[in-house]
C-alpha cells in the first residue's frame, strides 16, 4: 500500500483532533502545539503567533542574540521532527493545531526588527498573520511542495522572510 499521506493513527479513522489529553502524551506534541495554544478551536495559528510574542518579550529579557540564535537553530532542526512527528500522530500532513512553527517564525521576525514599538510589533503581527494565513506566493509554493516537519516550518520561515521584506520597504521610505 502506497500513499503519499501519513498513515493515521487509527486507520481508516482520518485526521483527528488533537485533545488535551494528546498534547501531554508526548514531548513533541507539547512543544508542536504550542504548549496548549494550538488547541483553541479559533485560529490556532493566530493564538500560537500570540503566544510567540508574549514568549519572545519574556525571553528577551534574559536572552542575548546570541543565545537567540542558539535557540532559534535548536527550535528550528527540532521543529522539524517535532512537527513531523505530531502531524504523523493526527494523520495528516500540517494539522493546523501544530503552532511551533508560527511561533519559532515570529521569534526570527520579532528579533530582526528589534528595536520596535508596540506599534511596530503589531505591524509585524498582523503582516506575519497575512503571509501565514492568506499564503500568496512564495508561501504558497513551500507550503504546496515541500511536504513533512520540512514543509510544516519552511512555509512558515518563508512568511517570516516575507514579512521582514515588507518591513525593511516600509522602513527604507
Amino acid at each position: 500500500m502506497s500513499t503519499d499521506q501519513p498513515a493515521a493513527v487509527n486507520p481508516g479513522s482520518g485526521p483527528r483532533r488533537p485533545t488535551s489529553r494528546f498534547l501531554l502524551s508526548h514531548p513533541a506534541h507539547l512543544f508542536s502545539l504550542g504548549f496548549g495554544t494550538g488547541l483553541s478551536s479559533f485560529a490556532p495559528g493566530t493564538v500560537g503567533t500570540f503566544f510567540g510574542w508574549a514568549s519572545y518579550l519574556v525571553l528577551n529579557l534574559y536572552l542575548t542574540v546570541t543565545g537567540w540564535g542558539v535557540l532559534i537553530a535548536a527550535s528550528i532542526v527540532g521543529g522539524i521532527w517535532m512537527c513531523g512527528y505530531t502531524a504523523r500522530k493526527l494523520g495528516t500532513q500540517d494539522p493546523s493545531a501544530v503552532v511551533w512553527d508560527e511561533i519559532v517564525a515570529f521569534w526570527i521576525v520579532l528579533l530582526l526588527i528589534t528595536p520596535a514599538s508596540f506599534v511596530g510589533q503589531l505591524v509585524a503581527f498582523v503582516l506575519f498573520r497575512f503571509f501565514d494565513a492568506v499564503k500568496p506566493p512564495p508561501v504558497r509554493y513551500f507550503d504546496r511542495t515541500v511536504k513533512g516537519g520540512l514543509g510544516i516550518m519552511l512555509d512558515d520561515l518563508v512568511a517570516a522572510f516575507c514579512t521582514l521584506l515588507v518591513i525593511a520597504l516600509w522602513r527604507s521610505i
